[in-house]
């Protein structure tokens, strides 16, 4: 897969030793968001491919199965770190990386984030509405008053927390962050 007509095998070696350092050190980052280090470790060997792969091309890379591949690539692809390509004349199904890296750090927290905030959300406003209803039976006991007042103005808060970042994730999916928080240019050689 790779063109290493008229280098060394010291050249080559040290290529594929740096290649090797930042492929595990994306394995292992992945892996601390909740994406397996094999799943990780397939994506940084895709990111140095020249041109998109095929399940069989990644085994063979990986010395992992088909099926293995398969559910990586799944999982790749969920997050938008992945995408399928077509290419005239080939019948496999060929992936290849997300190249804007921006991109796919947004797309990526944007789907761990938007679940966890509807997740949060749904559960903050069924206590709220329970407690609000629970206050409104028993207006009569101050004590029961006092704890469910102090616990609605907690939950509200957080509703308001919820629907903030809520905004933050859409400046993520619009693709707003980046004019927020700009995007490196590129280093001219």
């Amino acid at each position: 897969m790779n063109n290493w007509v008229g280098m060394s095998e010291e050249q080559v070696g040290i290529i594929q030793k740096a290649r090797k350092r930042v492929i595990e050190s994306i394995g292992k980052n992945m892996d601390l968001y909740g994406v397996t280090l094999s799943s990780g470790h397939l994506y940084g060997m895709m990111f140095f491919q020249d041109k998109p792969m095929t399940l069989d091309e990644m085994g063979e890379g990986m010395g992992m199965s088909k099926t293995s591949m398969s559910t990586g690539v799944r999982t790749l692809t969920d997050l938008k770190m992945v995408h399928k390509v077509w290419e005239p004349g080939s019948r496999k199904d060929l992936y290849e990386v997300e190249p804007d890296w921006y991109q796919t750090f947004a797309d990526y927290f944007a789907i761990k984030w938007r679940k966890q905030t509807e997740m949060n959300l749904q559960a903050v406003r069924k206590s709220l509405s329970e407690l609000k209803r629970l206050k409104e039976a028993y207006q009569d006991n101050e004590q029961l008053q006092k704890i469910v007042n102090t616990d609605i103005n907690k939950l509200e808060e957080a509703v308001r927390y919820y629907m903030w970042l809520g905004r933050l994730i859409d400046t993520f999916e619009s693709g707003e962050i980046f004019s927020l928080v700009p995007k490196e240019e590129p280093v001219k050689p």
